[in-house]
């Protein structure tokens, strides 16, 4: 578990209001029976709710655990830890021990049950009964993750506007990652180092659905850079005009003037390139835009149908542009061969889970490894529809934010190369914690779920780099290299633990070549159906009832303890964690 080690004597030094960031009136008013807190737990555990992504949270749910419990709640401290992104059951163990040590801080199971409220997690059954909703024939178990309510508040302010007048939190988590993928395309002078390499903000988002689900509330985030094509199309619009004055021109004086030169088309500047076109029209308009460019349809077929058509296939080109990875064409027409350096392209669509199919066709697709993904949960709830977000709708205040931004963007194009960075710690505790990513999913995932994990890397760290970068709007300091706060840092990797599940879910239903299907559909079977608490007898009666042997069974066992997807209790017993 990558978090800072814990020093029990630095711990009673601070004054206990520093160390648990509450005052008694803000808990004054908590009244709770403790023998329920198996009933809380167990929310945490179907929600995969991280209470302890803040580091001092942790702890403080770790001496008020040890104060109640003592040694009897070290299972309650996993089982409450374990969906922090860097997760380890030794350092958990180390940091428990350590708070049994402690006892006598102060700190109490009225900090636990705090954290627990503000994170909307229910005290008690009546509690529950009150607030609960009606939920999707999907089981509430088999549903994904939302991104973490804590996260919303400690967003650039900018997010914030864009986010809080959303009517629900899947809604909220669209226009979260549509607008952050929309403004991925609009920072060209915003660069940051990744793996020696010189990286861009742009970002590859599929959001998956059944229709009607909401995903039309992504226009919006179209609307916030509408402005910028809009430039862009006058812009070319002046230059076609002179184009023909100039053509016009070179046709009248040809026959008089020998050094008369034939004037070249213009480019044609936009925002927005269009996913129904011929490879060629790609590349074309790529390269007009200096290898800048936004595809956003809200259709995944569009561009799925234009890599199958004989002309419309630029899949290559369009993989390469992930990585800025020079895209190279030919010209018939005007028999030349053009190259285009550091294409940069972002990238949203929107569809149905068979529509991810029609674009991704099977699990080795480096397409998909190069997208985020979010699978929407469906509710059969029916929203207040005049619910007032705003004064005068959607549209209009959508509209004042573009504008905004559009300013912000114009500022940024005067200004010199910005150049990201994170701090020493950061790039610790990243590589740290996506190595233990890439362990747990190895265990239970296909070798080919890896690429997605590593990507997931240069994704995350161009979130951080979006994030960083927008809190200009709030400081107006654009010093180069621009360095990433821990919050931004923070924040980023908790999308990442949200979207790394969303990408499994939709990994795991996309079609594959029999042999590896069935290998890895037997591993996956056999993990799901792992009761939450079990011993050897009790997985080798699981691996029977899917006719694997027990050799196989204990193989997977052992990858699954060591992905860190299982917890090994004492021997021969242990607890699935959830994914």
């Amino acid at each position: 578990m990558n978090k800072k080690k814990f020093d029990v004597d630095m711990w009673f030094e601070l004054p206990l209001n520093k160390i648990h960031n509450e005052t008694p009136e803000d808990k004054k008013d908590i009244s709770f029976d403790d023998s329920n807190i198996e009933f809380i737990i167990q929310q945490i555990e179907s929600s995969k709710i991280d209470l302890t992504s803040d580091y001092n949270d942790w702890l403080n749910i770790g001496f008020a655990i040890a104060d109640k419990f003592g040694e009897s709640g070290r299972n309650y401290y996993h089982r409450i830890s374990q969906f922090y992104i860097g997760y380890k059951s030794t350092d958990c163990d180390e940091q428990f021990n350590k708070c049994i040590k402690g006892n006598g801080t102060g700190i109490t199971m009225g900090t636990f049950y705090y954290l627990c409220k503000n994170a909307g997690i229910k005290l008690n059954d009546s509690d529950f009964e009150e607030t609960k909703e009606i939920e999707d024939e999907t089981t509430f178990e088999n549903q994904v993750p939302l991104i973490s309510d804590t996260l919303f508040p400690q967003l650039p302010q900018f997010l914030q506007k864009i986010t809080n007048v959303a009517s629900s939190k899947e809604e909220r988590d669209l226009l979260l990652l549509g607008s952050m993928v929309a403004l991925s395309a609009c920072f060209p002078k915003l660069y940051g180092i990744y793996d020696g390499n010189k990286v861009y903000a742009n970002l590859f988002l599929f959001i998956t659905a059944s229709a009607s689900a909401g995903k039309g509330r992504l226009v919006h985030c179209k609307q916030l850079v509408n402005p910028i094509h809009k430039k862009k199309r006058e812009e070319s619009k002046l230059l076609r005009q002179k184009y023909e004055a100039e053509l016009q021109e070179f046709n009248r004086t040809k026959g008089k003037d020998k050094n008369a030169v034939k004037p070249l088309p213009p480019p044609e500047k936009m925002l927005f390139i269009p996913a129904n076109n011929s490879a060629t029209g790609a590349f074309q308009l790529l390269n007009d835009n200096n290898g800048q460019g936004l595809i956003f349809e809200t259709e995944g077929d569009t561009l799925a149908l234009a890599f199958k058509s004989e002309y419309g296939n630029y899949s290559d080109g369009f993989r390469k542009a992930f990585h800025h990875e020079s895209i190279s064409y030919y010209r018939r027409t005007d028999r030349e061969f053009v190259e285009i350096e550091k294409p940069c392209i972002a990238c949203l669509l929107s569809g149905t889970p068979k529509q991810i199919s029609s674009l991704i066709p099977n699990a080795e697709n480096g397409l998909f490894s190069r997208f985020m993904f979010y699978y929407m949960n469906i509710k059969p709830t029916w929203k207040n529809v005049f619910e007032k977000k705003t004064s005068n709708g959607l549209e209009e205040y959508f509209d004042e934010l573009a504008s905004e931004f559009f300013q912000f963007y114009d500022a940024l194009l005067k200004q010199d190369l910005i150049k990201f960075e994170l701090t020493e710690e950061q790039e610790n505790r990243f590589n740290n914690s996506f190595a233990d990513i890439q362990n747990t999913y190895l265990a239970i995932q296909s070798s080919e779920y890896i690429a997605t994990v590593r990507r997931l890397g240069v994704i995350t760290f161009r979130i951080a780099m979006i994030f960083t970068v927008l809190r200009i709007l709030e400081t107006g300091d654009t010093t180069s290299p621009l360095i990433c706060s821990d919050i931004d840092f923070n924040n980023a990797f908790d999308i990442t633990k949200t979207l790394v599940k969303h990408a499994s879910k939709v990994f795991s239903e996309l079609p594959e070549d029999k042999p590896m299907t069935l290998k890895k559909n037997l591993k996956e079977q056999f993990f799901a159906k792992l009761p939450k608490f079990f011993n050897r007898q009790d997985y080798l009666l699981t691996a029977k009832s899917l006719n694997i042997a027990d050799k196989t069974a204990e193989g997977y066992i052992s990858k699954f303890v060591k992905g860190n997807v299982l917890f090994r209790l004492k021997k021969d017993h242990y607890e699935k964690l959830d994914v």
